[in-house]
């Protein structure tokens, strides 16, 4: 059985999440990626991410999809601070496991945007490893004032 290593390295590009939340503050630190059209988020893997077996819990990482995939939405319709995006439909496929120590990654496309609705695709990831996959459906809808 091979020694798990853990580190505190973050891959380039990442920065500490710009946007908090009471649901994932137990999951902190988070990191956030941005690109023109995405958000990519990522956390090294740690106990307090696991089921009762010792796994990377699923929940986790669907939590972390549709996080990434509804602020991918955002930033690729410019962060219109009238409006809201909720999660119409999640959908999770699991090819894999992650270990604790590993990062873990969710990298986002938008894959079309409308006044109303926007879809996304997402591909979770263990040190460049596929585990999941995600998409996601996300209503626009204006914010109460």
């Amino acid at each position: 059985m091979s020694e798990i290593i853990l580190t505190d390295t973050v891959p380039a590009g990442f920065e500490p999440h710009f946007r908090k939340s009471p649901f994932t503050d137990p999951w902190e630190p988070l990191y956030a990626k941005r690109t023109d059209k995405a958000v990519h988020l990522g956390l090294r893997l740690a106990k307090a991410h696991t089921n009762a077996r010792g796994m990377i819990h699923g929940g986790l990482i669907a939590s972390l999809a549709d996080n990434a995939m509804g602020y991918s939405c955002a930033q690729a319709t410019g962060w219109n601070t009238k409006n809201s995006l909720v999660t119409i439909s999640l959908a999770v496929d699991y090819v894999g496991s992650a270990d604790i120590g590993q990062w873990l990654a969710v990298e986002c496309e938008v894959i079309k945007t409308g006044s109303t609705i926007c879809f996304a695709q997402a591909l979770i990831k263990a040190d460049d490893v596929v585990i999941a996959r995600a998409n996601g459906t996300f209503r626009v809808v204006p914010k109460k004032v």
